[in-house]
């Protein structure tokens, strides 16, 4: 595989990955939001430098698990199923998004719904 042909997956899946970056953001934001305002004013505990720390953290490693999907991408693109790939690569950002859904909302009721006890 030539220089060109890299480049132009690379820049291929980052036209599709990027704008759907921030609503994978937006859903896991809602999810731990929602989890926050349902168990308020007892979350309210966690609202700490400690708590946004670990937010933070979370969201940081949240959006580096969304950079796996450039691998598979781009291994898709440069198999001879690229056009197909192109087609069908939404079902890796939905199943996606519902895998990082369901680990977001156990970890918000961790943090939140525990400081119910």
């Amino acid at each position: 595989m030539d220089a060109t042909t890299l480049r132009g997956n690379a820049t291929d899946a980052i036209r599709f990955w990027e704008p759907r970056r921030l609503v994978y953001n937006a859903l896991l934001a809602a999810i731990v939001l929602i989890y926050f305002v349902m168990n308020y004013p007892a979350s309210k505990a966690q609202l700490t430098v400690d708590g946004a720390q670990a937010v933070f953290l979370l969201a940081v490693l949240a959006n580096v698990a969304y950079c796996a999907a450039y691998l598979a991408d781009i291994f898709a693109q440069i198999s001879g199923y690229r056009e197909l790939w192109r087609k069908y690569r939404w079902v890796l950002f939905l199943i996606g998004m519902l895998f990082a859904g369901i680990i977001t909302r156990f970890v918000a009721m961790g943090m939140f719904v525990g400081s119910n006890r």
